[in-house]
């Protein structure tokens, strides 16, 4: 039960209303963001936040105990245990078998007592390295590796981080993701991540402590955390009654790195869609059923996935592209239709004559960063 996913725990304003969270979860409400490009030059996000918004800070051990706790008293039987593979049905209407180590006080997370279950349906919802993916034959997916450390900091230092979030960008800290430091409940989380030079992410771990070096120094780790990031959606979701949810089905976004509120929302609608598929339990419920989630989810979602792809891939791909997008991030419509798309969890639609200026800012971005890093080319030489 306390293996959950340890890094992120950024949660977009729609989901605290949407999933009835309560407030006390929400360790830090981040009402700041600094950007902090390449060559140190840093932007400040967040002036265009109305006086509600935040992205709100939790601790998954925290959120995760509390989800499980009421769906404990909504009347799911909760088991303490490991999955390991499932038998599907011989007959058309018969039940799959999940055999699995059923763990307890008795015998603790040494061995566990293999124990089956006969069940209908089976939602895959067991993260990156999902098992029940690979018995579904789901196939496989670049991921990514995120490492990050818990710091206890002093409380002047973490007075700093009241409400912000920093995000460091440059080859030094991840050559194709971001560095951040993020405020937890009485400490700070210092991370980063990478798809393409996973075994040097130590050394970009290194780099993001020594970017936040004056603000995090005196600080104690007290924990350290890494966890597979899914790149893309699986190619396949669904196999007959069995389907995926959250990180096992692959749904987190590039160029942020969330997934929380997707995996929440994912698994709601998969079980709406049984739930009706099933009329209430009164009938078997078919992959057709599993099949109107998937596509009701990438119907909504699917621009959101689109959009963070392109960014990446155009603002990622080299410091001098870094360096564009951090000076991008300062203009005030960029920040509006950042937080209102991140914040609703919504492709928001533009003003085309705002659109059309920043393609014309952008372009000029990208010239006046490529032209910089020719320039400091030559004076290295």
């Amino acid at each position: 039960m306390d293996n959950c996913k340890p890094c992120g725990g950024a949660i977009p304003l729609c989901m605290v209303s949407e999933f009835d969270l309560p407030l006390d979860l929400v360790d830090r409400k981040v009402r700041k963001m600094k950007m902090i490009s390449p060559s140190n030059v840093a932007v400040d996000i967040g002036r265009t936040l109305a006086p509600h918004e935040y992205i709100g800070m939790v601790r998954r051990e925290v959120l995760d105990a509390y989800l499980r706790s009421r769906a404990q008293s909504a009347g799911a039987e909760v088991v303490n245990g490991l999955f390991l593979r499932y038998e599907a049905p011989k007959e058309p209407n018969g039940s799959y078998v999940v055999h699995y180590n059923h763990y307890d006080s008795s015998n603790g997370k040494a061995g566990g007592e293999k124990r089956s279950l006969e069940v209908d349906a089976i939602v895959g919802a067991d993260g990156a390295n999902s098992r029940v993916a690979k018995d579904m034959g789901a196939g496989d997916y670049e991921y990514a590796i995120a490492f990050q450390e818990r710091v206890k900091i002093p409380d002047d230092k973490m007075a700093y981080y009241e409400e912000r979030a920093e995000m460091y960008v440059g080859d030094d800290v991840s050559p194709d993701f971001y560095g951040w430091v993020f405020p937890k409940c009485d400490h700070v989380a210092v991370g980063t991540g990478t798809v393409t030079h996973k075994a040097d992410i130590k050394k970009f771990q290194a780099a993001t402590r020594l970017r936040a070096k004056d603000k995090i120094e005196g600080g104690r780790i007290i924990r350290v955390e890494a966890h597979p990031i899914p790149e893309h959606p699986r190619p396949k979701r669904v196999a007959g009654r069995v389907t995926l949810v959250g990180d096992a089905a692959g749904y987190v976004t590039k160029c942020s790195g969330e997934g929380i509120y997707f995996a929440a929302k994912s698994g709601r609608m998969c079980a709406e869609a049984i739930v009706a598929g099933s009329a209430n339990g009164t009938r078997m419920v078919e992959e057709s059923d599993m099949r109107k989630y998937l596509a009701e989810f990438d119907r909504l979602y699917w621009p959101t996935y689109k959009v963070l792809d392109i960014l990446q891939k155009v603002f990622y791909r080299s410091n001098a592209a870094r360096e564009a997008f951090v000076e991008m991030c300062a203009d005030d419509y960029v920040q509006k239709m950042t937080f209102d798309s991140y914040l609703y969890k919504r492709v928001v639609p533009g003003n085309p004559l705002d659109d059309i200026k920043l393609a014309v800012n952008t372009i000029g971005s990208l010239v006046r960063a490529t032209a910089l890093r020719r320039e400091m080319e030559k004076v290295t030489l």
